[in-house]
């Protein structure tokens, strides 16, 4: 079970973090997840934005939000954060995390496990 948590209403240029909390199921650790941020806006389809490794070593991000976004991990909460810097009105969107345990992939269909989202609202 995932959740993501930290939204809400900020101006652009400003600075926001995300977490994302994780059941794990017996037997596992979270560290064997793989997991994923995305994010949808109004109107518009799910889109990637970021992703990590079990171990935390390995990131991936997409282009819009290179250099201003950053995804990092805490193995022993079972918690991921998405770090959102230098925020502008069209990152408007609900974001959400997701886990899957073979690897990390930029299709929202590629994670087994989805999570519901949070609210981020830039104004201008």
């Amino acid at each position: 079970q995932l959740q993501a948590s930290g939204g809400g209403l900020v101006q652009a240029g400003d600075s926001l973090r995300l977490s994302c909390s994780a059941s794990v199921a017996s037997g596992r650790t979270f560290s064997y997840y793989y997991m994923g941020w995305f994010r949808q806006a109004p109107g518009k389809e799910r889109e990637f934005v970021a992703a990590v490794s079990g171990s935390g070593f390995r990131k991936d991000y997409a282009d819009s939000v290179q250099g201003r976004f950053t995804t990092s991990r805490d193995n022993a909460k079972n918690m991921v954060y998405l770090q959102l810097n230098s925020l502008k009105p069209e990152d408007t969107a609900v974001y959400s995390c997701a886990a899957d345990h073979r690897s990390y992939g930029r299709r929202w269909d590629d994670y087994d496990y989805r999570g519901q989202g949070t609210l981020v609202t830039v104004s201008s």
